[in-house]
Order: structure tokens, then sequence, then C-alpha cells
């Protein structure tokens, strides 16, 4: 059975933030672990079912909610798809942004 979208971020979030992979493996598909250049905040682009996906770790000099919650040690990576925010994953919990699921319109 293949996971769920929910599902496979949480794998991407836990991969890159929590144990340090150099490399995400999801099924036999392996994605590179990157930097940013600026802020050496971590990325990582998958495909899920059909649609390129990034992972991005959440910058704590910002102002928002999530940015708060880095600064307050929690881990949180945002997801884009198609230069849109689709999602977020906080300490293994998703919350999906406008009822888009990245799988689709």
């Amino acid at each position: 059975m293949n996971p769920s979208f929910e599902q496979t971020l949480v794998e991407v979030w836990r991969q890159t933030l929590v144990e340090n992979a150099k490399v995400v493996v999801l099924g036999t598909e392996r994605y590179p672990v990157r930097q940013t250049p600026k802020r050496r905040l971590r990325e990582v682009d998958f495909v899920f079912d059909g649609n390129e996906i990034r992972g991005l770790e959440q910058n704590p000099d910002t102002k928002s909610r999530w940015a708060q919650m880095a600064r307050s040690g929690k881990k949180v990576m945002q997801f884009l798809s198609e230069g849109r925010y689709v999602a977020n994953v906080v300490d293994g919990k998703v919350t999906l942004y406008s009822g888009r699921t990245g799988t689709g319109r």
C-alpha cells in the first residue's frame, strides 16, 4: 500500500530534521538534502504522486508563528508545490493549507 501524502511529509520531515539524513529515501527513490546558500536551512526536493514538492526547514528568524515554534526548539518544515505553501510538519504533526493535498487541485 502506498503511503498517504501526510505520511510522506512526516517521513521527509523525520529523515531530514530528526535523523539529519543527507539523503531522504522514499520507497525506491532517493532525494539529496541540500542547504540553502544564505541561511543554511535544509531543503529537499521530492516527487509525490507525480507532483514536485520541496520540503524546507523553517527559518526561525521570520515573524511567523511557525518561526516562533522553531525558535522555541520545535522542528518545523514547510512544504511547497508550484511555488505555493501546501503544508507543514511540526514535531511530526501535519497541517495542510487551504485544502490542497499536493495530489492535484
